[in-house]
């Protein structure tokens, strides 16, 4: 399928708030093996969260706005008899989790101007209210996928 890597095995939690999705989100945001550099911007985007969320840790705010952009259900290229077809299908767990990663990290990397740390927080917390250029990817996708309904019985 695609390269398969062994970082959910030697994943290692972040060291402030030991939590392994925090240390695999630093390492898709990492640029260039600049994993310090990364971890200073995320904290840096945490900071910022919690000045503005009060009533929630930033980190759960983090985890909740990932939750909240996981699609359930995507579209995927059939080739049936010469046709393609737009065949809906469940996602898996760790591609939910990826798919949620790219798009909250394509969404940052759009924007423009103010530095990495200052646009994840923002998108980060846009997340967790349900809005946002990642929530509106994953609406996306799910209309997508409703809109193909009538092929899921090529999803086998």
């Amino acid at each position: 399928m695609g390269k398969i890597t062994a970082s959910r095995t030697t994943l290692r939690p972040d060291p402030r708030h030991n939590s392994l999705l925090v240390s695999k989100f630093v390492n898709c945001l990492m640029h260039d093996g600049k994993k310090t550099v990364a971890y200073n911007v995320f904290y840096d985007a945490l900071d910022e969260i919690a000045e503005k969320i009060k009533d929630r840790p930033a980190v759960e705010v983090f985890e909740q706005a990932v939750e909240n952009v996981k699609p359930y259900i995507e579209v995927r290229s059939k080739r049936v008899g010469g046709a393609s077809y737009q065949v809906p299908m469940q996602v898996n767990k760790n591609r939910q989790q990826s798919l949620a990663f790219r798009w909250i990290l394509t969404a940052v990397r759009e924007k423009k101007g103010r530095s990495t740390a200052v646009k994840l927080a923002d998108e980060l917390m846009a997340a967790y209210r349900k809005e946002g250029a990642a929530i509106t990817k994953r609406e996306n996708t799910h209309r997508m996928a409703d809109a193909n309904k009538a092929f899921a019985h090529f999803a086998w």
